[in-house]
């Protein structure tokens, strides 16, 4: 008998969300993760008598440990058509919830077995949603296609990251500004690079100007929202130059200044590595560089006894 567990499945049994709640309380309480794997091994694999080879046996066996777990679920999770099995929509949340208990299973043992050769690592990158995409590629390019490392990079706010962090759902937060700690901190920062902030634009715009007063008096500036680091000392600069620069965008995405630098609304304020591409093909040119302005970017990661090795090789690489 075969079946196909995927999305494109047509599924035939419908519960509210009452009964939801009822049998995640039955799988909370009552599960036997015996019969859960083998109803995990024969969905994974799509062949019921493959499933019973792989965990030695009999298909009769195997279909008894099933029909068990439909007892303890209280819900059937197949449904016979013709010669052969379809997953109903308990048994799809069935499977994605057995995917990922007995995946995160192999990872822990991969993680914990230091001195295996063929282990996969995943490691979990949270950057701030303002954060240069150049910047995190390159700090995330000596592992970028590796068949050792899946990368999972997910954005957010500093405080739901640093959340996720303490919760051990990542490995590292990047960030162009590294928050306050405390004695309750119980994070370490490790300063990656420092980059020097410039003024930059469209070649027609920028012309053979090079003088900041001139550039920031007589063109509207692109800059950063004031939670980005830099800000602070930009805003500090003009003041004491007596500069009252014409803003006319102030954004908090890197990707979005570069759009607005290359449209050529105004001269963008920001370090040359969020405009590298743009900088070298000469879309846009580096006016002048700020003095003693600098964006400081971060990698945040908690003390662990098993530390991820990917993460660990980025940071050695860091140091070194």
């Amino acid at each position: 008998m075969i079946w196909q567990p995927d999305s494109s499945l047509q599924l035939f049994v419908k519960i509210d969300y009452k009964e939801l709640n009822v049998l995640q309380k039955r799988i909370i309480s009552m599960l036997n993760y015996n019969h859960l794997r083998y109803f995990w091994v024969v969905a994974r694999e799509g062949h019921l008598t493959r499933a019973a080879s792989m965990l030695h046996v009999s298909q009769s066996s195997l279909s008894a440990q099933i029909r068990k777990l439909e007892h303890q679920l209280g819900h059937d999770l197949f449904e016979r058509r013709g010669r052969g099995l379809v997953l109903t929509e308990v048994g799809q949340i069935a499977f994605e919830h057995a995917n990922e208990i007995f995946s995160t299973g192999d990872q822990l043992l991969r993680r914990l077995n230091k001195d295996a050769d063929d282990v996969r690592h995943v490691l979990r990158v949270g950057a701030l949603a303002t954060l240069s995409r150049n910047f995190q590629i390159s700090f995330l390019r000596p592992v970028l296609g590796s068949k050792s490392v899946e990368i999972v990079v997910r954005s957010g706010s500093l405080a739901d990251l640093l959340g996720a962090l303490e919760a051990h759902r990542l490995d590292v937060i990047l960030v162009n500004q590294v928050p306050l700690r405390d004695s309750a901190t119980n994070w370490t920062a490790h300063i990656i690079d420092q980059q020097e902030v410039s003024i930059v634009g469209t070649p027609a715009r920028v012309g053979r100007l090079r003088d900041m007063s001139k550039l920031l008096n007589e063109h509207p500036i692109i800059l950063p929202t004031a939670d980005v680091g830099f800000r602070n000392g930009f805003d500090a600069l003009v003041e004491r130059l007596n500069i009252q620069p014409e803003i006319i965008a102030e954004v908090d995405d890197m990707a979005m200044m570069r759009v607005l630098a290359r449209e050529d609304i105004g001269l963008a304020v920001l370090p040359p590595i969020v405009v590298t591409d743009e900088l070298t093909n000469g879309r846009l040119i580096e006016a002048c560089k700020l003095p003693n302005i600098q964006e400081s970017f971060a990698a945040l990661t908690l003390k662990q006894r098993f530390p991820n090795p990917a993460l660990d090789a980025l940071l050695n690489g860091v140091r070194q």
